[in-house]
């Protein structure tokens, strides 16, 4: 059990069977009475976003969140299927809990999926893919007093806006944390 007090960016734990993960933390002291911590969690189990509040003093049971290395493998339309580079077994997740991030998944590519209880609750993107574009709009330099940009479609579909000079066939790098342009490689 931990107290409210020390909940952070970060944090999980587990209130009344569910498992959250705490994406912002709030400390809030009034002038009278006890402080009042506000937290915005994730439900890592159902995905959704929730508010909790807790008084200064109130604890929560923490959990240890086992982390694991694998390499995607391929999907079914329905399951995404993984290999653990350590012990070769083949774990799957529902794609529909990957959302967007679906895009970024190339065969072969490692992340981690994070598990409580042989439970697959999570996963880890790397920071930085590499796509290969295969679609690209036509765009011309003009007048132009900042830099110009366009939109280019990867391999895994997934929707990027780059500087005028990429073109089809190359292969760019993208932050996953925002889906930005980094650089051509």
């Amino acid at each position: 059990m931990i107290d409210v007090n020390q909940l952070r960016k970060g944090t999980n734990f587990t209130v009344d069977g569910e498992i959250y993960k705490v994406l912002n933390y709030h400390h809030n002291k009034t002038g009278r009475g006890g402080a009042v911590i506000r937290t915005s969690v994730r439900n890592l189990r159902t995905g959704s976003i929730n508010d909790m509040t807790f008084n200064s003093g109130d604890r929560v049971q923490d959990i240890h969140i086992e982390t694991t290395v694998v390499e995607y493998l391929y999907t079914d339309g329905e399951f995404l299927t993984f290999m653990d580079i350590e012990t070769y077994e083949q774990p799957q997740m529902r794609q529909d809990l990957f959302g967007d991030d679906f895009a970024y998944l190339k065969e072969n590519m490692q992340l981690k999926l994070l598990s409580y209880e042989s439970e697959i609750i999570d996963y880890e993107l790397p920071t930085t893919v590499e796509h290969e574009i295969t679609e690209a709009e036509m765009a011309v330099a003009g007048d132009t007093a900042t830099g110009a940009t366009k939109k280019v479609i990867t391999e895994t579909g997934l929707q990027v806006t780059v500087p005028l000079f990429v073109e089809v066939g190359d292969v760019i790098r993208v932050d996953t944390r925002d889906g930005s342009y980094i650089t051509r490689v």
